[in-house]
């Protein structure tokens, strides 16, 4: 642990609630489906539309909450909702039909929103500029490794399967929310920026440079759910691979990450470097695909050997994109309204992930190999878009800022 957390200071506090949270996302990640299923009863459609419905609000809520969290101040509001999605934990213990998860999947999905973007608004407003990428290195780092062990916890309690320990998993997911809630007392009040009268309110929606790098970015964030979705149903239903070689490749994901995710977003805090970095963390994933590819209809030994490679090329390629996701976010946003520059960039991501089952199930399932050479091009072709994108809402924002005659407050309209 002490090689994953910052020095000292906001950025340590903000690291370790992050540890203890994601460690309860990782209990209740694990058991969710098995516990509202066999438990609750509830049947998997069921399921599979509260949870739909969840994302949707998290997509929409995701720009509005920022836009909260720069006018009443992060550190209140991450607290609060932190409270909120407690509650919500705590609510699921007394969940016993559809109609009850999905207020609280919907809810849980409101706070969610408003933990993230008062996240954003936070380090923007209490950490240097030049340390806020490395900041989210350190708490995607940590992230992975909570959610990890919080799995590998909620393991005994899938190994004895009897609804008390699912309950106890649960409650312990709440009481994570309780203690990150605590530890983000100790944060710094971070002053709210007053909104001026008549002057927008969602101004990153209406920054177009900026929402096209969001989109890119979403573009890019498909791959997030290839480890998770696309390789485990190729390696069972298209390689020679033993099965084992799903949980091999999720580890390697997740190991990488861990150590290494700080070291890669080194030199991404500048906004060209970081657009460098998406582009190079296309070429990296495109490759990646192509090794996948190559799985299929060889030796077992050899499938083994090209999932592993894949899995690493795959991996590096994740570490570039996110720092690089980073900088961009960061060093697009105004000052004054860097919650909602980062909960608007934070819909890329979840559009990614709202289309990603869909997509890569259709290409790669249905075209086997050609889909993920098609994936490859996709992925190889908009890290390439990244760097004149960026160029482009870099320009705009300069134009923005050096015109004499726009208030600040409304200088990041796009025009």
């Amino acid at each position: 642990m002490a090689r994953l957390l910052p020095d000292h200071g906001v950025a340590r506090t903000l690291t370790l609630a992050t540890f203890v949270n994601t460690l309860g996302n990782g209990l209740w990640g694990t058991i969710s489906a098995l516990y509202l299923h066999k438990v609750i009863g509830l049947s998997f459609g069921q399921i599979g539309i509260a949870l739909t419905a969840a994302a949707l609000v998290t997509f929409v809520a995701a720009a509005p909450m920022g836009y909260l969290a720069d006018r009443i101040g992060p550190r209140g509001m991450q607290v609060g909702f932190l409270l909120g999605q407690a509650a919500c934990a705590g609510a699921l213990l007394a969940v016993r039909s559809f109609p009850a998860f999905l207020v609280v999947a919907v809810l849980s999905a409101v706070a969610d929103a408003g933990t993230r973007g008062a996240r954003g608004a936070l380090i923007a407003g209490a950490i240097p500029a030049e340390q806020r990428v490395r900041t989210r290195a350190f708490l995607r780092a940590t992230t992975n490794l909570g959610l990890s062990l919080g799995a590998a916890a909620a393991g005994v309690g899938l190994a004895v399967d009897r609804p008390a320990w699912y309950l106890a998993l649960i409650a312990g997911d709440a009481l994570s929310y309780l203690i990150a809630a605590a530890l983000c007392v100790r944060l710094p009040r971070v002053p709210p920026v007053p909104h001026e009268p008549g002057a927008p309110r969602l101004v990153a929606l209406r920054d177009r440079p900026f929402l096209a790098c969001t989109l890119l970015d979403g573009v890019m964030s498909i791959h997030f759910d290839i480890i998770e979705i696309a390789l485990p149903l190729w390696i069972v239903a298209h390689t020679s691979a033993p099965a084992w070689m799903v949980a091999a490749t999720l580890l390697i994901n997740t190991t990488m990450v861990v150590l290494l995710q700080v070291r890669a977003s080194r030199g991404t805090e500048e906004l060209t470097a970081a657009a460098r970095a998406s582009r190079v963390g296309g070429l990296l994933i495109g490759g990646a695909c192509l090794f996948y590819a190559g799985s299929a209809g060889v030796s077992t030994g050899m499938a083994i050997a090209l999932l592993a490679v894949g899995s690493l090329v795959h991996v590096l390629g994740e570490l570039r994109q996110s720092a690089a996701g980073w900088g961009i976010s960061f060093g697009l946003a105004p000052e004054h309204a860097q919650g909602q520059y980062q909960g608007a960039y934070a819909m890329g991501f979840q559009l990614g992930h709202l289309v990603a089952p869909l997509l890569l199930t259709t290409v790669v399932l249905g075209l086997g190999r050609l889909g993920w050479v098609l994936l490859a091009v996709l992925f190889v072709a908009t890290g390439a878009a990244v760097p004149p994108v960026v160029a482009w809402a870099s320009r705009r924002m300069v134009e923005r800022r050096c015109a004499p005659s726009a208030p600040e407050n409304t200088s990041v309209l796009a025009g």
